[in-house]
């Protein structure tokens, strides 16, 4: 790996991303299982907006997966609708736990 915070990291063989900087979860979506990079990172950032208003946190989540993510057009939907369930889960998991 080579690379800084300022210009990012970078694998020195391939020029890809590091395999050590991919971070992927998967979730179902229209009942497959879907890696999503970064999704835990872009859930916590969404909902630390403060936002009430669920078609405009699931707009804002959208908006961030597509930066890490391909999101199929076709298929924007389905992605939607279980992204804003990730991210209800992950709000009530704050809730119960009294973390923010």
């Amino acid at each position: 790996m080579a690379g800084d915070e300022k210009d990012g990291y970078y694998c020195t063989i391939c020029g890809g991303i590091p395999p050590d900087q991919i971070k992927i979860k998967k979730i179902e979506i229209d009942g497959r299982e879907t890696g999503i990079d970064r999704i835990d990172w872009i859930l916590l950032d969404v909902m630390a907006l403060g936002l009430t208003d669920e078609e405009r946190i699931t707009d804002e989540i959208v908006k961030r997966v597509k930066r890490f993510n391909f999101i199929p057009s076709l298929r924007e939907a389905e992605y939607r609708k279980a992204l804003l369930r990730e991210y209800r889960m992950l709000v009530t998991s704050c809730v119960q736990t009294g973390k923010k």
